[in-house]
């Protein structure tokens, strides 16, 4: 089968699943035109800002992205082509897209509230304790997920590290040029793009080639100063030039397989049972980002929620930006399925590159028939996917910062201590290196998934709570809230014996921790009182 009938067949169904479903979507929150939004009832300026729908898309599309929409299909493609594929278009249609676009619509509701501030409402502050508490563990499991793939990666391709790093020396050049010098913004845009090709030179020229472990330590020591300087320093100016790379890469990916025409070369289906696991329900939670993200909800409703300039924006932004992020995943999954399962089987380790030396080096044979040479592209696609993995590195590191001091609020003792930035972050990091050091990408990715589709469902049962106070029917809401409760729990009990019987006893713990908590939670909104 040609690829491209399938990127095509992806594309056709998250459209026609944009216009009717996210019609339907628009209709069930009831949706005002003229509504005021937080961004003009509470704009200050600095968080609380109008934005344009397609700049406001930009920044939620960059914010969301990340590695996840890759690492995920790419891994997933053990079970076949098929089912990973329907996995994504019906999971980002009537699961990711519906827990975006609600995450979304509930904290302009709430006034820009966040999903543990809702929880605290709701369901009660015991809530949103445990809220914290599984958002931090899973923070810790991204940390010790994105800082061994990146490593996998530079150990495969040594050009995109050097450049990964010139590129994190160009962020800080263009956030002191921007803010501190005061250049023109798009001047200064204009310029940073042009460096930023010059890295990708640069990094070709002069690769640089460091031990596996060693690639782990300098990537935590990188994190640890990332979380703790202002975010102006290295964190918004790279995420704004990240935005450039990530839609180069997708629109490259695209137009590479209408060129190539690339051949599937995996088979439909391969097995209900493969090292990852069971069909069901590990697929589901391996695919992770591509099809349904928890981290969504603490974008929309953090940060996004606070810049939308019109109720109607809601679907552009909330709704839309998931679809993309779909078609993010199929084209991921094509450079995964291109390939023959022994070459699969090869790449997929720590030393064939893992999933992303799969990515770049499928983009590379797709812009590749565009003229752009082998080496280049795929070190342009390395750079690029690095560059979303080490931001993803970088904010759930400021991020499970931020829960420690939240968590550690009002303590007395030695608990009081979590809420200085430093060691805050320093325990978050100590915690993300035993897991990163206990096992390979392969065998935390699924835990990662159920970590965060299990926080999606978290995120679906508020907003679930907070229609059934306001007397509103919730089907749409439950249904995936249900399904994604009942996914994610199975999956964590499936990998409790799998890692007892790996002896894997770190991880055990880890997954008790994670189900303890979110069944806890499930127990606290039962008992509610609407």
């Amino acid at each position: 089968m040609s690829a491209l009938a399938l990127l095509i067949l992806g594309l056709l169904s998250l459209l026609l699943g944009y216009l009717f479903y996210g019609r339907f979507l628009v209709h069930k929150f009831n949706i005002n035109p003229q509504g005021k939004t937080p961004a003009h009832t509470c704009r200050d300026g600095v968080d609380y800002e109008p934005t344009k729908p397609f700049v406001l898309l930009g920044h939620h599309f960059a914010s969301i992205a990340g590695a996840g929409p890759i690492l995920g299909p790419v891994f997933a493609a053990a079970f076949g082509w098929l089912p990973v594929f329907l996995w994504i278009v019906i999971g980002s249609i009537f699961i990711g897209g519906v827990h975006d676009f609600a995450s979304l619509v509930a904290s302009i509701r709430h006034r820009g509230r966040s999903i543990a501030e809702l929880i605290d409402k709701y369901i009660g502050k015991s809530g949103k304790r445990l809220f914290l508490g599984f958002t931090w563990l899973m923070l810790v499991l991204i940390i010790a997920v994105f800082a061994q793939t990146i490593a996998s990666t530079f150990i495969k391709n040594p050009s995109a590290a050097t450049s990964s790093f010139l590129f994190i020396a160009l962020a800080v050049f263009f956030g002191l040029a921007v803010h501190q010098w005061k250049l023109p913004f798009w001047p200064a845009t204009g310029l940073g793009i042009l460096l930023l090709a010059g890295c990708v030179v640069l990094g070709i020229r002069f690769p640089w080639q460091v031990p596996y472990d060693w690639w782990i330590i300098i990537l935590f020591a990188y994190v640890f100063i990332a979380a703790v300087t202002p975010v102006w320093i290295l964190l918004q100016p790279r995420d704004f030039l990240n935005s450039f790379l990530l839609y180069a890469i997708l629109i490259a990916g695209v137009i590479g397989i209408f060129v190539a025409r690339p051949v599937i070369s995996m088979p439909v289906f391969t097995s209900f049972h493969t090292s990852l696991g069971t069909l069901f329900p590990v697929l589901f939670v391996t695919v992770a980002c591509g099809a349904v993200s928890g981290f969504h909800s603490l974008v929309a409703s953090g940060t996004t929620s606070k810049q939308l300039d019109r109720e109607t924006d809601a679907k552009v932004v909330g709704y839309g930006g998931m679809l993309i992020e779909g078609v993010l995943a199929v084209v991921a999954l094509i450079t995964a399925i291109i390939l023959l399962p022994k070459d699969y089987q090869g790449m997929i380790g720590k030393e064939g590159g893992g999933p992303i030396g799969i990515f770049a080096s499928g983009i590379g044979k797709f812009t590749l028939s565009l003229g752009i040479p082998l080496h280049a592209g795929i070190t342009f696609a390395a750079l690029a996917i690095s560059a979303f993995a080490m931001t993803t590195l970088d904010t759930a590191t400021r991020l499970g910062r931020f829960v420690m001091q939240e968590m550690c609020e009002n303590s007395k003792g030695i608990l009081s201590f979590g809420g200085n930035r430093f060691i805050g972050t320093t325990i978050t990091l100590i915690a993300a290196g035993l897991l990163a050091f206990s096992g390979t990408s392969q065998t935390l990715w699924p835990l990662f998934g159920a970590a965060n589709q299990l926080l999606a469902a978290i995120a679906l049962l508020a907003v679930s709570v907070w229609l059934q106070h306001l007397k509103e029917k919730n089907l749409f809401v439950r249904i995936p809230m249900f399904f994604m409760m009942g996914v994610t729990l199975t999956a964590l009990g499936f990998l409790i014996v799998k890692n007892i019987l790996d002896g894997q006893y770190l991880l055990t713990v880890f997954s008790l921790l994670l189900l303890g908590v979110a069944v806890s939670m499930v127990v606290q909104a039962a008992v509610k009182k609407p």
